[in-house]
């Protein structure tokens, strides 16, 4: 699959404004992975890392230095000690419940880099509630954790958390999502896709499934955070750019989840039974949106539909002729954040936003590639 170039804005977790284009940054050497699979959901117990991963696709953790004018984070800004990654303890706090696929692999993939690193790893996962990753946080800060991985549910309301890290100097990375808060002081470093982008690349696989013209309806991420500003943001620039005769003529949130957008997509076929097109901002409401046109009757290819994770189902979904493509959000976050912390504690110079590589499948590709979905 041809990957993502290595460029992102940064924006804040809240649809804040994007920060100036950075060159993808990460550390000082190119990193190898080992991509994951799936794993069982996760519990709240500390765990000494499982190294369970299956999946076959590339992951895209190669990085390169800090670009010029990039922003990094060196250890004594941050106000934390240096200390060997290998007698660390660290922390991680899953935000969501595991019935997505995308924090499955996420979860597997920190799983497995800690135990390939042989660190002690505690885990924790909220279950989507956020005052229970707040506590959730406490905690593992309370069992000994010398670092801690983030994959925030919400973008505001982590100041009682960053407080009483600040107070213990752990260096903090987050994962996927953003908070707002200030990076090389508040944490350490921020590690995800280039959400504008993965729209603009969405738009285009539109453009091509639909000829550039005809209506279309996009199924919202949840509200206030970051990950569906963007996503919104660069799909509805890349049309007014490229294909300002495709119009979306409808905007509804189906909160990231399955049912909540087949619920949404049987109340779009009723008010707009012509639509053209569907983009569904990520995969579980992508398919979703294929259980209420099956319903009405529809047939595959009726109705172009892009998404954006790279779940198999997805992937499986263009095969069968009902999803058009694709865009990867690459959730094996594990190599990377793991070599920030290594490099950070040994008193190396990170960047505070590092993108990761993300892929895309399409009808080309999809069936070859299906083994490389998560």
């Amino acid at each position: 699959m041809k990957p993502n170039i290595f460029l992102r804005r940064t924006s804040g977790r809240s649809g804040r404004a994007s920060a100036s284009t950075l060159l993808a940054v990460g550390l000082a050497a190119s990193l190898a992975l080992t991509a994951t699979g799936c794993a069982k959901s996760e519990d709240d117990d500390a765990d000494s890392g499982d190294s369970t991963s299956a999946s076959e696709g590339d992951a895209g953790q190669v990085v390169s230095s800090p670009g010029a004018g990039a922003e990094t984070c060196v250890i004594g800004d941050y106000g934390a000690e240096k200390l060997d990654l290998k007698t660390a303890t660290v922390g991680f706090s899953q935000s969501e419940k595991e019935a997505n696929p995308f924090r499955i692999a996420e979860t597997a993939s920190i799983k497995a880099e800690a135990g390939k690193r042989g660190v002690k790893l505690l885990t924790a996962n909220a279950q989507s509630q956020f005052s229970k990753q707040i506590s959730d946080v406490q905690d593992l800060i309370a069992k000994g954790a010398d670092l801690l991985v983030i994959a925030p549910l919400n973008s505001d309301g982590w100041e009682p958390v960053l407080r009483q890290a600040k107070a213990k100097h752990i260096p903090i990375v987050t994962i996927d999502r953003k908070i707002n808060a200030a990076a090389c002081k508040d944490y350490v470093s921020f590690i995800g896709s280039d959400f504008v982008e993965q729209g603009r690349r969405a738009a285009d696989r539109m453009i091509e499934a639909t000829g550039g013209k005809g209506e279309l309806a996009i199924l919202l991420g949840a509200a206030g955070n970051n990950v569906t500003t963007d996503r919104t943001k660069g799909f509805q620039e890349q049309l007014k750019k490229k294909a300002p005769d495709l119009k979306v003529v409808f905007k509804q949130t189906g909160e990231f989840a399955r049912e909540k957008g087949q619920q949404v997509t049987e109340q779009l076929i009723q008010s707009k039974p012509g639509i053209d097109g569907i983009y569904a901002e990520n995969d579980e409401m992508g398919l979703g949106a294929v259980g209420a046109l099956k319903g009405a009757g529809k047939k595959a290819g009726d109705v172009k539909i892009v998404t954006i994770d790279g779940t198999k189902n997805a992937v499986r979904g263009i095969v069968d002729g009902w999803i058009d493509g694709v865009i990867e959000s690459n959730p094996r976050f594990g190599p990377l954040a793991f070599q920030t912390l290594d490099t950070f504690t040994k008193g190396g110079k990170v960047a505070q936003d590092i993108v990761i590589k993300d892929s895309a499948y399409t009808k080309d590709n999809a069936k070859s590639d299906l083994g490389k979905a998560y």
